[in-house]
C-alpha cells in the first residue's frame, strides 16, 4: 500500500511539472500582458485548466484504485499506464490556449468585460504591428486599465458609456483590422503622402489620447466631490495652518 501511494505522489509531482513547463510555454515564457483586463481573463484560464487537470489526475488514480481493487495491484505495468493517462490528461488541458475574443464580440457585455476583452484583443495584433504602433498598443493597455477602473464605479446609465463603448469596442480594434487588411508588402509604401505603418500609428496615437480624454472626464465628479470635501473639512476644522496651530 505504500508503494502504491508512493507511486501515486510521483505521478501528481510529474503531473504537476508537466503542467508548469507548459505554462510556461516550453523553454520560453509567453508575452507578458498589456493590462490587467487581459491578465484577469488569462489567470481565469489557467484556473479553470488547473481545476480541469486535478479533476483529470483525481479521475485516473480513483479508476486506477478501484482496479487495484478488483485484480488485486496494478502491477509495474498499471502504474506505467496510470502514469501515461495521468500525462495524456495534463497534456491535452494544458494545450488548451485561451480563446481570443471575435471582433464582434468585443462590445457585448458590460462595459468592464469589454475593457477585458479588448486588452486580449489588442495583445494578439501587436506582433503583426510595426513597433511604433505596437509600443502604443502597450500603452493603450495602461490608459484601459485605468478607464476600466473608472468603469467599475460609473452608473451604467452615465452618456458617456455610449461613448466608451465606441472607442474601445469598435474605433480601436477598427483601426488595426484595417491595417491588417492591407497586403504586408505595401505597408511600407507611399499612398496619399504616408505609408500604412504611418497611418497606423498616427491613428492610434489619436485613440490613445480619446482614451486618456474619456477617463479624466469619468473622473470629473469623482475629483469635483474631493474637491467639495476639502473645502468642507477647511471650513470645519480650519487649513493647514490651523492644525499646526492645535499642535
Amino acid at each position: 500500500m505504500a508503494d502504491t501511494t508512493r507511486e501515486s505522489d510521483q505521478i501528481l509531482r510529474a503531473a504537476g511539472q508537466s503542467l508548469q513547463v507548459q505554462r510556461d510555454g516550453g523553454t520560453h515564457r509567453p508575452a507578458s500582458s498589456i493590462g490587467l483586463g487581459s491578465a484577469d481573463l488569462k489567470a481565469q484560464h489557467l484556473a479553470r485548466k488547473l481545476v480541469q487537470v486535478g479533476a483529470g489526475v483525481v479521475g485516473v488514480l480513483i479508476a486506477a484504485g478501484v482496479i487495484g481493487a478488483i485484480i488485486d495491484g496494478i502491477g509495474f505495468w498499471g502504474v506505467m499506464v496510470t502514469a501515461l493517462a495521468v500525462a495524456a490528461v495534463v497534456g491535452v488541458v494544458s494545450t488548451r490556449k485561451i480563446k481570443v475574443p471575435r471582433r464582434a464580440d468585443l462590445k457585448k457585455g458590460d462595459a468592464r468585460a469589454m475593457v477585458g476583452r479588448t486588452e486580449l484583443w489588442l495583445e494578439h495584433q501587436r506582433a503583426a504591428l510595426p513597433a511604433p504602433a505596437a509600443r502604443i498598443v502597450d500603452q493603450l493597455g495602461l490608459q484601459l486599465d485605468a478607464l476600466g477602473l473608472q468603469l467599475e464605479t460609473i452608473d451604467p446609465a452615465h452618456p458617456s458609456l455610449n461613448d466608451v463603448r465606441e472607442l474601445v469596442g469598435e474605433y480601436i480594434p477598427e483601426t488595426i483590422e484595417n491595417y491588417r487588411r492591407i497586403p504586408a508588402h505595401l505597408r511600407q509604401e507611399q499612398h496619399a503622402g504616408k505609408t500604412a505603418d504611418e497611418r497606423l500609428t498616427e491613428s492610434l496615437g489619436k485613440l490613445s489620447g480619446e482614451v486618456d480624454r474619456v477617463t479624466r472626464r469619468l473622473a470629473e465628479g469623482a475629483l469635483d466631490e474631493l474637491a467639495i470635501k476639502s473645502r468642507y473639512l477647511d471650513y470645519r476644522f480650519g487649513g493647514p495652518e490651523a492644525l499646526e496651530d492645535k499642535r
